[in-house]
């Protein structure tokens, strides 16, 4: 079962509630467990942070939480692009992030439509569900954000993972339907802290993998706050705007049944996009204003403030803007890749 071949709402809740199923077995077995420990220990060593061990039943914990308490979330695939461009154009870094920003202090985000993160090495890592878990002391809250790849997918990082535990098929039966490649840290109610970005990469240790056509690609390189935080916290605004559509789809009583013997949450959503109507002339152009051609407005982030004196984000999506039967600005986009 693979939320990657479902195409239907109760396709999507029951396959959702399947892989919190089975990551949470997974989560016990004392190869994964080893699988983190080895994971943080090599990001210790990436970022020159200090590594401790003890740490690690923290997280695990962390994990574990957000896999059985964690409300799921299922990004229909034509929201994955909306999120992803949001994400790219957001930067983090200064900004506060009240607590009840998140829609739950535990959840999972599952993209049936796969998110890559380009990292400065120019390796993909490929995201097919985001866990959260908050976690804090009595002076300080914070959110534990960890990236999920799907080992379904056929991608290279999990091409690779295969290869070395083909010779151990006992410990590859260990491990659940997604795979640990990326985890950060987002503070609640608290300035958030510019990531050290990593310096130059040697060209021998280089390696670009090539994305399938039309696959959704956010450079992690450029994101001064981190493009896992970016891509969450993009997620948490658009859910909750007009833009997006939440719906909770029927579990039939089977899975519903094993979901709540084995004391995994089975409240499923499918965010998705939001049907609008066709933009009239009087919608655009207003009294006294008559616009005589279209034009196509990228999409962007608006700064608005609340009743409160609280300043928040919504995401405005691509456009077109101007009178439905008014000819259209054309225009050429070129992209520059450059290393």
């Amino acid at each position: 079962m693979s939320l990657r071949q479902e195409s239907t709402l109760a396709g999507y809740a029951r396959a959702a509630v399947h892989d919190k199923h089975a990551m949470l077995d997974a989560s016990r077995n004392p190869g994964c467990r080893q699988y983190l420990a080895g994971f943080m220990q090599l990001s210790a060593e990436a970022s020159g942070a200090p590594f401790s061990p003890a740490a690690i039943d923290a997280i695990d914990r962390c994990v574990v939480g957000a896999w059985e308490h964690g409300e799921a979330y299922v990004l229909a695939p034509a929201m994955a692009a909306v999120v992803a461009a949001a994400a790219s154009a957001l930067d983090l870094t200064g900004e506060i992030v009240a607590f009840d920003e998140a829609p739950e202090p535990f959840g999972v985000l599952f993209l049936p439509e796969p998110i890559r993160l380009r990292r400065p090495d120019g390796r993909l890592r490929t995201l097919g569900a985001i866990t959260w878990s908050s976690y804090g002391t009595d002076t300080s809250t914070s959110w534990l954000l960890c990236g999920w790849a799907d080992r379904s997918a056929d991608d290279p990082q999990n091409i690779a993972f295969a290869a070395d535990l083909a010779a151990r098929p006992d410990l590859a039966r260990q491990f659940g339907p997604y795979l640990l490649v990326e985890i950060d840290d987002l503070p609640a109610d608290r300035p958030v802290p510019e990531r050290g970005l990593t310096g130059h990469v040697d060209e021998a240790d280089y390696d670009w993998h090539t994305g399938p056509d039309g696959a959704v690609v956010i450079d992690d390189a450029g994101h001064a706050s981190g493009a896992l935080m970016a891509l969450l916290y993009s997620f948490w605004r658009i859910q909750s705007q007009p833009l997006a559509t939440v719906e909770h789809p029927h579990l039939d009583r089977g899975t519903r049944r094993r979901a709540e013997r084995a004391g995994v949450q089975h409240i499923t959503r499918v965010v998705m996009l939001r049907r609008t109507k066709a933009i009239s002339e009087s919608d655009d152009a207003g009294p006294g204003r008559r616009y005589s051609v279209r034009w196509i407005v990228r999409g962007h982030w608006r700064r608005l403030t609340n009743s409160e004196g609280h300043r928040y984000r919504i995401w405005i999506n691509a456009h077109v803007k101007g009178p439905d039967d008014a000819p259209l600005l054309g225009g050429q986009k070129v992209n520059v890749l450059a290393r």
